[in-house]
């Protein structure tokens, strides 16, 4: 049987195949009012035609756990009732063509408040829906970037609380697993690196310190979310700096931390946090971190980065550098990704009642 898809069981979840969705953001939701951070028809079809291709996991999107943690004001949230109710829909079907659903919990930290991508992502104000982000220290993202407000010992308590209060949500949406964002620049990668994190207190400078707030994030999420359903978390493995940046090193380090926290599998991608920096892309670049985790701890990983080929996702998991893969941009141009990929490795997957005149 091919590697791909093969079921895959944590904790009493069982996924149906290892071709998962990663969050991506779809920068679609109204910014302000009722309605703000509430998915729609645009959220509901983009979703919908992956399930109905066969994805076996479909992580939604950096959802923020409360407005200031949008990226932009135009990304989802789950900070209200009105939010969660949008969101049963999505996971209801999901559900009905047998794709778990997941949720990224997010807070965009100095980086929020920012236009769309397709407007050039420049930082926005108020007369724009914006505000002013926040941050382990008052250094901004890059030049051109607003000088963030740096975050008390009390409001970083209330941040846990609102990752707390945000799982609750999402379970009532329907999600069976929740991803916490620690990659890509955002607020607990912030504080894991010592790139972003110049504080002097207990969140800072040294790595006990650095890694405490992402650690009492993972607490306070497992305290409220089943023990029957699993918890993610996504990390960049590495800033891509020569020096005083997260590490490939640190990484290891933390997830077996993380696995004794309760985190069932680490989600490995890189980079965000800095700006400017070279990144060596190619097929599969990011893989080798994925696997080294594996490798060197207790947890299971999903990579990502670039893979597009149905025998190359097959041979990163028959070779053991990953328990599953992540497909991005290949999802975005074809949902059926996984129905092709099966075809071509002579396995099933599932295909709706009214495709199957495709098959």
């Amino acid at each position: 049987m091919s590697a791909l898809f093969e079921p895959y069981t944590l904790r009493e979840v069982t996924i149906p195949n290892r071709v998962w969705m990663p969050p991506m953001c779809q920068y679609s939701a109204a910014p302000e009012g009722p309605s703000a951070g509430v998915p729609g028809d645009w959220h509901f079809a983009h979703y919908a035609a992956r399930a109905a291709g066969g994805t076996g996991l479909i992580i939604v999107e950096a959802t923020a756990v409360s407005p200031e943690g949008r990226i932009s004001p135009y990304d989802l949230g789950i900070w209200n009732d009105a939010q969660v109710e949008a969101f049963r829909r999505i996971t209801g079907f999901l559900r009905a063509q047998g794709t778990v659903a997941a949720v990224q919990l997010a807070h965009s930290g100095r980086k929020a408040s920012t236009e769309r991508p397709w407007k050039g992502g420049a930082p926005v104000g108020p007369e724009a829906h914006g505000w002013q982000p926040v941050a382990p220290s008052a250094v901004p993202f890059e030049e051109g970037h607003p000088v963030p407000h740096e975050l008390t010992v009390e409001e970083i308590q209330q941040i846990v609380g609102q990752f707390a209060a945000a799982a609750r949500r999402a379970l009532t949406a329907g999600f069976e697993i929740a991803e916490i964002h620690g990659a890509h620049g955002y607020l607990i990668n912030e504080f894991l690196s010592p790139h972003s994190n110049r504080r002097t207190d207990a969140y800072g400078g040294s790595y006990e310190n650095r890694v405490r707030f992402a650690l009492e994030v993972v607490d306070a999420v497992r305290a409220v979310w089943p023990d029957d359903k699993p918890l993610f978390f996504r990390i960049s493995a590495t800033d891509w700096l020569e020096e005083n940046g997260w590490t490939a090193d640190d990484t290891v380090r933390f997830a077996a931390q993380l696995h004794t926290h309760g985190i069932d599998l680490l989600d490995v991608s890189t980079g965000g946090n800095a700006s400017a920096v070279r990144i060596p892309t190619g097929p599969g670049y990011q893989v080798p971190f994925a696997a080294r985790v594996k490798a060197e701890t207790p947890m299971p990983v999903a990579a990502v980065g670039l893979i597009t080929e149905a025998g190359q996702a097959e041979k990163i998991l028959a070779n053991g550098e990953a328990d599953a893969v992540l497909l991005g941009r290949e999802l975005l141009r074809n949902p059926s990704w996984a129905r092709h990929a099966a075809r071509e490795l002579g396995a099933t997957v599932h295909v709706p009642d009214q495709y199957h005149r495709s098959v």
